[in-house]
């Protein structure tokens, strides 16, 4: 059992040498005043502010004012919602998709108003980032 002892000093001593070498190295020299961050240290700040804007951003466009998570499908039900009850895209017939928040709007219309009624519509509705208009005006079945 003696000779085991004497086997592992020497072990757990290479260790501690070996943990001691590799956590200098690790560690950076401190820091005055007038010295420049090291390269490391700016290139780990600029990841995790690069990081912050990305969160923010995508936070931003998938909730609501109210929270709700605003998915294509809630933006083409809110579209839609919002349709109905105008007097300029009564008798209309518009379909409506959203894709990545972009809304296509397709079918007719009886007048140029009622199109550019549903186009302001489309573009005032939350989350929708642009409109794309392929709305044809024709007359009231």
């Amino acid at each position: 059992m003696n000779a085991a002892k004497w086997n592992v000093v020497p072990l757990v001593a290479l260790l501690a040498v070996a943990v001691a070498g590799v956590s200098a190295r690790g560690t950076a020299a401190p820091q005055t005043a007038g010295e420049k961050p090291t390269n490391h240290v700016v290139q780990a700040k600029d990841a995790v502010v690069k990081g912050a804007k990305v969160v923010g951003e995508k936070t931003k466009d998938g909730l609501s004012k109210t929270g709700e998570v605003m998915t294509d499908g809630w933006i083409t039900t809110r579209v839609h919602s919002r349709f109905v009850g105008e007097d300029l895209l009564k008798d209309s017939d518009i379909k409506v998709d959203t894709d990545k928040h972009v809304v296509t709007l397709k079918g007719t219309v009886t007048n140029p108003a009622g199109r550019r009624k549903a186009i302001a519509i489309a573009k005032g509705t939350e989350g929708v980032r642009r409109v794309v208009n392929h709305l044809t005006i024709a007359p009231k079945h």
